[in-house]
Protein backbone atom coordinates (compact mmCIF):
# COMPACT_ATOMS: atom_id res chain seq x y z
CA UNK A 1 0.00 0.00 0.00
CA UNK A 2 2.69 2.48 0.69
CA UNK A 3 4.52 0.95 -2.34
CA UNK A 4 1.14 2.46 -4.34
CA UNK A 5 0.78 5.71 -2.81
CA UNK A 6 4.79 6.50 -3.11
CA UNK A 7 4.29 5.71 -6.99
CA UNK A 8 1.08 7.87 -7.28
CA UNK A 9 2.67 10.55 -5.20
CA UNK A 10 5.47 10.41 -7.73
CA UNK A 11 3.02 10.86 -10.89
CA UNK A 12 1.70 13.77 -9.15
CA UNK A 13 4.59 15.16 -8.63
CA UNK A 14 5.96 14.95 -12.15
CA UNK A 15 2.70 16.18 -13.29
CA UNK A 16 2.22 19.38 -11.85
CA UNK A 17 6.13 19.56 -13.10
CA UNK A 18 5.55 19.35 -16.49
CA UNK A 19 2.33 21.83 -16.26
CA UNK A 20 4.45 24.32 -14.28
CA UNK A 21 6.55 24.00 -17.11
CA UNK A 22 4.34 24.39 -19.65
CA UNK A 23 2.78 27.11 -18.18
CA UNK A 24 5.72 28.88 -18.11
CA UNK A 25 6.34 28.52 -21.71
CA UNK A 26 2.89 30.01 -22.81
CA UNK A 27 3.53 32.87 -20.57
CA UNK A 28 7.19 33.47 -21.81
CA UNK A 29 5.99 33.57 -25.17
CA UNK A 30 3.03 36.19 -23.98
CA UNK A 31 5.20 37.89 -22.43
CA UNK A 32 7.63 38.40 -25.51
CA UNK A 33 4.11 39.36 -27.94
CA UNK A 34 2.94 41.80 -25.28
CA UNK A 35 6.58 43.90 -25.55
CA UNK A 36 6.40 43.56 -29.20
CA UNK A 37 3.30 45.19 -28.80
CA UNK A 38 3.79 47.53 -26.36
CA UNK A 39 6.49 48.63 -28.72
CA UNK A 40 5.81 52.52 -28.55
CA UNK A 41 7.13 56.37 -29.61
CA UNK A 42 6.39 59.27 -28.32
CA UNK A 43 6.39 62.80 -29.71
CA UNK A 44 5.54 66.01 -29.12
CA UNK A 45 3.45 68.49 -31.31
CA UNK A 46 3.31 72.50 -31.27
CA UNK A 47 1.17 75.04 -32.48
CA UNK A 48 2.03 78.53 -32.17
CA UNK A 49 -0.09 81.22 -33.75
CA UNK A 50 -0.22 85.07 -33.30
CA UNK A 51 -3.53 87.11 -32.54
CA UNK A 52 -4.08 91.11 -32.22
CA UNK A 53 -5.54 91.46 -28.52
CA UNK A 54 -9.39 91.65 -28.15
CA UNK A 55 -9.13 94.02 -24.88
CA UNK A 56 -7.39 96.51 -23.77
CA UNK A 57 -7.40 97.88 -20.04
CA UNK A 58 -6.19 101.42 -19.60
CA UNK A 59 -5.60 102.86 -15.87
CA UNK A 60 -5.30 107.23 -16.20
CA UNK A 61 -4.05 108.11 -13.29
CA UNK A 62 -3.15 111.81 -12.28
CA UNK A 63 -2.53 113.57 -8.96
CA UNK A 64 -3.24 116.98 -7.71
CA UNK A 65 -2.06 118.74 -4.20
CA UNK A 66 -3.60 121.33 -1.78
CA UNK A 67 -3.56 123.04 1.41
CA UNK A 68 -7.02 122.68 1.66
CA UNK A 69 -9.00 119.49 1.75
CA UNK A 70 -12.22 120.73 -0.03
CA UNK A 71 -10.28 122.75 -2.35
CA UNK A 72 -8.14 119.57 -3.44
CA UNK A 73 -11.84 117.13 -3.84
CA UNK A 74 -13.07 120.01 -6.08
CA UNK A 75 -10.03 119.77 -8.38
CA UNK A 76 -10.14 115.99 -8.38
CA UNK A 77 -13.55 116.05 -9.55
CA UNK A 78 -12.46 118.77 -12.40
CA UNK A 79 -9.73 116.87 -13.44
CA UNK A 80 -11.83 113.95 -13.47
CA UNK A 81 -14.34 115.79 -15.87
CA UNK A 82 -11.41 116.96 -18.08
CA UNK A 83 -10.53 113.52 -18.88
CA UNK A 84 -13.75 112.01 -19.56
CA UNK A 85 -14.61 114.81 -21.83
CA UNK A 86 -11.43 114.59 -23.57
CA UNK A 87 -12.07 110.35 -23.60
CA UNK A 88 -15.76 110.78 -25.04
CA UNK A 89 -14.80 113.62 -27.59
CA UNK A 90 -12.29 110.89 -29.02
CA UNK A 91 -14.61 108.19 -29.75
CA UNK A 92 -14.22 106.05 -26.15
CA UNK A 93 -18.01 105.04 -25.16
CA UNK A 94 -18.93 106.16 -22.10
CA UNK A 95 -19.97 102.72 -20.61
CA UNK A 96 -16.22 101.85 -21.50
CA UNK A 97 -15.05 104.29 -18.83
CA UNK A 98 -14.79 103.33 -14.74
CA UNK A 99 -13.87 105.57 -11.99
CA UNK A 100 -12.15 105.52 -9.10
CA UNK A 101 -12.50 107.06 -5.60
CA UNK A 102 -9.66 109.11 -5.31
CA UNK A 103 -6.82 108.06 -2.53
CA UNK A 104 -6.61 111.10 -0.25
CA UNK A 105 -3.14 111.42 1.69
CA UNK A 106 -2.75 113.56 4.65
CA UNK A 107 1.20 114.41 4.79
CA UNK A 108 1.12 115.95 8.12
CA UNK A 109 -0.80 113.56 9.68
CA UNK A 110 1.68 110.43 8.85
CA UNK A 111 3.31 108.30 11.50
CA UNK A 112 6.44 108.49 9.43
CA UNK A 113 8.12 111.30 7.67
CA UNK A 114 5.86 113.98 8.53
CA UNK A 115 6.91 117.59 7.43
CA UNK A 116 5.48 120.84 8.46
CA UNK A 117 7.76 121.97 5.61
CA UNK A 118 5.51 120.35 2.82
CA UNK A 119 4.18 122.89 0.39
CA UNK A 120 0.62 120.86 0.15
CA UNK A 121 -0.94 118.83 3.24
CA UNK A 122 -3.16 117.00 1.43
CA UNK A 123 -2.07 115.25 -1.93
CA UNK A 124 -4.61 113.19 -4.05
CA UNK A 125 -4.08 109.89 -6.72
CA UNK A 126 -7.02 109.44 -9.00
CA UNK A 127 -7.56 106.73 -11.60
CA UNK A 128 -9.99 106.80 -14.34
CA UNK A 129 -9.77 102.88 -16.25
CA UNK A 130 -10.92 102.42 -20.16
CA UNK A 131 -12.05 99.18 -20.49
CA UNK A 132 -12.37 98.42 -23.99
CA UNK A 133 -13.00 96.07 -26.96
CA UNK A 134 -11.80 98.99 -29.59
CA UNK A 135 -7.94 98.38 -28.83
CA UNK A 136 -6.95 100.41 -32.21
CA UNK A 137 -9.26 102.90 -31.32
CA UNK A 138 -7.94 102.90 -27.34
CA UNK A 139 -4.30 103.07 -29.00
CA UNK A 140 -5.08 106.08 -30.64
CA UNK A 141 -6.23 107.91 -27.77
CA UNK A 142 -2.84 106.85 -26.02
CA UNK A 143 -1.00 109.01 -28.26
CA UNK A 144 -2.96 111.98 -27.66
CA UNK A 145 -3.25 112.36 -23.95
CA UNK A 146 -0.47 114.72 -23.86
CA UNK A 147 -3.32 117.34 -24.60
CA UNK A 148 -4.26 116.47 -20.83
CA UNK A 149 -0.69 117.82 -19.23
CA UNK A 150 -1.58 121.25 -21.10
CA UNK A 151 -4.30 121.44 -19.86
CA UNK A 152 -2.85 121.85 -16.49
CA UNK A 153 -3.82 118.15 -15.22
CA UNK A 154 -0.44 116.05 -14.03
CA UNK A 155 -0.69 112.64 -15.27
CA UNK A 156 0.93 109.83 -13.27
CA UNK A 157 3.54 107.52 -15.28
CA UNK A 158 2.50 104.09 -14.73
CA UNK A 159 3.51 101.76 -12.10
CA UNK A 160 4.21 98.08 -11.02
CA UNK A 161 0.40 97.08 -10.61
CA UNK A 162 -1.07 99.58 -12.95
CA UNK A 163 0.17 99.06 -16.38
CA UNK A 164 -2.13 98.75 -19.70
CA UNK A 165 -3.19 95.36 -19.81
CA UNK A 166 -4.00 93.89 -23.35
CA UNK A 167 -6.00 90.51 -23.39
CA UNK A 168 -6.86 87.64 -25.18
CA UNK A 169 -10.30 86.71 -24.25
CA UNK A 170 -11.27 84.59 -27.80
CA UNK A 171 -9.05 81.64 -26.65
CA UNK A 172 -12.23 78.84 -26.88
CA UNK A 173 -12.61 79.91 -30.08
CA UNK A 174 -9.15 79.08 -31.89
CA UNK A 175 -8.37 75.91 -29.44
CA UNK A 176 -10.06 73.21 -31.61
CA UNK A 177 -7.84 74.30 -34.82
CA UNK A 178 -4.91 74.77 -32.42
CA UNK A 179 -5.10 71.55 -31.21
CA UNK A 180 -5.84 69.55 -34.38
CA UNK A 181 -2.70 71.72 -36.01
CA UNK A 182 -0.56 70.24 -32.85
CA UNK A 183 -1.67 66.87 -33.23
CA UNK A 184 -0.94 66.52 -37.40
CA UNK A 185 2.80 67.51 -36.40
CA UNK A 186 2.94 65.33 -33.66
CA UNK A 187 2.07 62.28 -36.00
CA UNK A 188 4.05 63.69 -38.80
CA UNK A 189 7.01 63.20 -36.23
CA UNK A 190 6.33 59.69 -35.41
CA UNK A 191 5.38 59.10 -39.16
CA UNK A 192 9.16 59.99 -39.44
CA UNK A 193 10.80 57.95 -36.43
CA UNK A 194 8.21 54.76 -37.51
CA UNK A 195 10.02 55.00 -41.19
CA UNK A 196 13.21 55.53 -39.99
CA UNK A 197 13.35 52.61 -38.16
CA UNK A 198 11.56 50.36 -40.68
CA UNK A 199 8.15 50.27 -38.32
CA UNK A 200 4.51 50.99 -38.87
CA UNK A 201 2.47 53.96 -37.08
CA UNK A 202 -0.36 52.05 -35.23
CA UNK A 203 -2.82 53.84 -32.75
CA UNK A 204 -2.41 56.50 -30.44
CA UNK A 205 -2.04 54.89 -27.16
CA UNK A 206 -2.56 57.87 -24.95
CA UNK A 207 -2.35 61.70 -25.20
CA UNK A 208 -1.93 65.12 -23.18
CA UNK A 209 -3.29 68.10 -24.64
CA UNK A 210 -1.27 70.09 -22.90
CA UNK A 211 -1.28 73.62 -21.57
CA UNK A 212 -2.57 76.53 -23.58
CA UNK A 213 -0.15 80.13 -22.99
CA UNK A 214 -0.56 83.16 -23.82
CA UNK A 215 1.83 85.90 -23.64
CA UNK A 216 3.43 89.18 -25.68
CA UNK A 217 5.39 88.84 -28.91
CA UNK A 218 7.50 91.17 -27.49
CA UNK A 219 8.15 94.05 -25.02
CA UNK A 220 7.20 96.69 -27.57
CA UNK A 221 3.97 94.67 -29.09
CA UNK A 222 2.12 93.60 -26.26
CA UNK A 223 -0.81 94.21 -27.93
CA UNK A 224 -0.10 90.96 -30.01
CA UNK A 225 -0.44 88.41 -28.49
CA UNK A 226 1.58 85.05 -29.04
CA UNK A 227 -0.72 81.99 -28.22
CA UNK A 228 1.06 78.61 -27.89
CA UNK A 229 0.44 74.84 -27.24
CA UNK A 230 2.80 71.34 -27.21
CA UNK A 231 0.53 68.17 -27.45
CA UNK A 232 2.41 65.20 -26.49
CA UNK A 233 1.21 62.09 -28.00
CA UNK A 234 2.43 58.22 -27.56
CA UNK A 235 1.66 56.38 -30.80
CA UNK A 236 1.84 52.12 -31.42
CA UNK A 237 4.74 50.71 -33.26
CA UNK A 238 4.41 47.40 -35.48
CA UNK A 239 6.90 45.82 -37.86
Amino acid sequence: MSSMNSRAAAVLGVSIAIGLLGLGALLGRSAIRFREYERTVTVKGLSEREYPADVVLWPIQFTAADNDQTALYGRVEADSATIKAFLLEHGIDASEISVAPPAVTDRLAQQYGGDARVPFRYAALQTITVYSPHVDRVRAVMKEVVALGRSGITLAGESYGNQTQYLFERLNEVKPGMIEEATRNARSVAEKFAADSDSRLGKIRQANQGQFSISDRDANTPHIKRVRIVSTIEYYLSD
